[in-house]
C-alpha cells in the first residue's frame, strides 16, 4: 500500500500536464473535456473487469456517483465557460477558492472538521496564489458573467469533493470510478450535441494528445486523487489540489518554454507554506 499524501503527489503531478496539454491540442474545451473523461471511463471499466471491482453499487450510491459525475463534467464546462468570458487568470484565481468552500461544506457535512491551522494554511496559500499569478490580476478582477460563473465553478468543484469523499466511504475507488466517469462522458456528451461541436476530423498529433488527457490526467490523475481522498480529509485534499498551479508552471516552462517570473517562484512556495500548514497539528492525533 502506498502512503496517501504520496499517491496524492501524483495526482496533482499526472492532472497538473493537462493545461499545457489542451494548449497542444487545437479542439474546443469542451471537445477536450469529454475526450479527457471517454477514454478514462474505457479505462476504468477495463480496470474494473481486470480486477473483478465492476458492479452496480445499488440504486441510492449510484445516484450519488452519477451525481458526483454530472458535477465533474459541469465544474469543467462552466469553468470553460467562465474563461472564455474572462480570462484564464481571473477564472483560475476565483476557482480556486474551492478549499474555502470545501471547509465550510465539511465543517457541515462530514466527521473530519477543519481545524484551525487548515483556515491558516488556506489564507496563505491564496496569498500565494496571488502573488503567483499577479497582483494585478487580483485588482483588476471583473465583476461580470466571466466572474460569477468561476464562483460557481469553485462551489461545483467543492460539492463534487464532499460528495465524493462521502460515497468513497462506501464503495471501491476503481469502482466509483468507472461510474463516475461513464456518467460524466454521456453529460458532456450530451454537451457537444447541444453546441453542436466537432468530435472527429482532427490529426494524429491532436489524438494522441487528447488521449495522453484522458490516459495521464484523467485515468492516472484521478485515480490517485481519489484514492487519496478515500483515505485523506477532504479539507486537506482540496488545499494540496492548489499545488497542481505551480507544477502547471514548471510543465509549461519545460514543454512551452513559458517564462517563469520572480513572482511565479516566491508565490509556489508560499502556496507550499500554506499547504504545509494543514497538516500541522498534534501528534496524539492522526497526520492523514
Amino acid at each position: 500500500m502506498l502512503h496517501p499524501r504520496l499517491v496524492l503527489i501524483i495526482g496533482i503531478c499526472c492532472v497538473s500536464i493537462f493545461p499545457v496539454l489542451v494548449k497542444l491540442a487545437p479542439v474546443n474545451e469542451i471537445t477536450s473535456a469529454f475526450y479527457r473523461l471517454f477514454f478514462a471511463a474505457i479505462l476504468f471499466f477495463v480496470l474494473s473487469l481486470g480486477t473483478r471491482k465492476l458492479r452496480y453499487p445499488g440504486a441510492r450510491k449510484f445516484g450519488t456517483i452519477v451525481v458526483c459525475g454530472i458535477l465533474f463534467a459541469s465544474d469543467i464546462a462552466v469553468w470553460n465557460k467562465s474563461i472564455e468570458l474572462s480570462s484564464a487568470t481571473q477564472a483560475s484565481l476565483l476557482t480556486n477558492l474551492a478549499p474555502v468552500w470545501v471547509g465550510i461544506g465539511a465543517y457541515f457535512f462530514l466527521k473530519d472538521k477543519p481545524k484551525r491551522n487548515f483556515w491558516i494554511g488556506t489564507v496563505i496559500s491564496l496569498v500565494g496564489m496571488v502573488i503567483l499569478m499577479g497582483w494585478e490580476y487580483f485588482f483588476e478582477l471583473q465583476f461580470d458573467a466571466g466572474f460569477i460563473l468561476a464562483i460557481i465553478s469553485s462551489l461545483i468543484y467543492a460539492f463534487y469533493i464532499i460528495a465524493s469523499k462521502r460515497i468513497l466511504n462506501e464503495v471501491n475507488v476503481i469502482n466509483f470510478m468507472f461510474w463516475n466517469m461513464l456518467s460524466a462522458s454521456v453529460f458532456l456528451f450530451l454537451l457537444t450535441t447541444i453546441f453542436d461541436t466537432e468530435l472527429s476530423g482532427f490529426s494524429t498529433d491532436t489524438w494522441w494528445y487528447l488521449v495522453l488527457q484522458g490516459v495521464v490526467c484523467q485515468f492516472i490523475g484521478w485515480l490517485c486523487i481519489s484514492f487519496a481522498l478515500k483515505n485523506m480529509r477532504a479539507n486537506r485534499v482540496s488545499v494540496s489540489l492548489l499545488l497542481s498551479v505551480v507544477f502547471t508552471a514548471l510543465f509549461a516552462w519545460y514543454i512551452l518554454s513559458e517564462p517563469i517570473t520572480t513572482n511565479m517562484i516566491i508565490g509556489g512556495m508560499i502556496v507550499l507554506l500554506g499547504i504545509g500548514v494543514t497538516f500541522i497539528e498534534r501528534k496524539s492525533k492522526s497526520i492523514i
